[in-house]
């Protein structure tokens, strides 16, 4: 059982950097490949990052890549999600998700658990 905690959302400017970050409970959370997905209004949740066990192998949406960066501490049960030059089209709420195999997917069904998600808005 992982239980997972979301923090770090909140109100910028296009342009800006958020670093959100993901705290996990459960002595296993390093065998979890993580990963972030979001959900703007009246859209379906996609996929942004997802990062393997160790953290070797990481894999982008073409929406955020060169932008995001996820990363992960083992030792703290943390997973980031650092955001940068961020943009109206950002908007939504971010959710993390630990998947039971160490390899990252991109499909949302493959994940075991999820937070209830931190609120991204970007202004104009």
């Amino acid at each position: 059982q992982v239980q997972l905690v979301e923090s770090g959302g909140g109100l910028v400017q296009a342009g800006a950097s958020l670093r959100l970050s993901c705290a996990a409970s459960g002595r296993t959370f390093s065998r979890y490949a993580m990963g972030w997905f979001r959900q703007a209004p009246g859209k379906e949740r996609e996929f942004s990052a997802t990062i393997s066990w160790s953290g070797a192998s990481t894999y982008y949406a073409d929406s955020v890549k060169g932008r995001f960066t996820i990363s992960r501490d083992n030792a703290k049960n943390r997973v980031y999600l650092q955001m940068n030059s961020l943009k109206p089209e950002d908007t939504a709420v971010y959710y993390c998700a630990a998947r039971g195999l160490g390899v990252g997917s991109t499909r949302r069904y493959e994940y075991d658990y999820w937070g209830q998600g931190t609120q991204v808005t970007v202004s104009s």
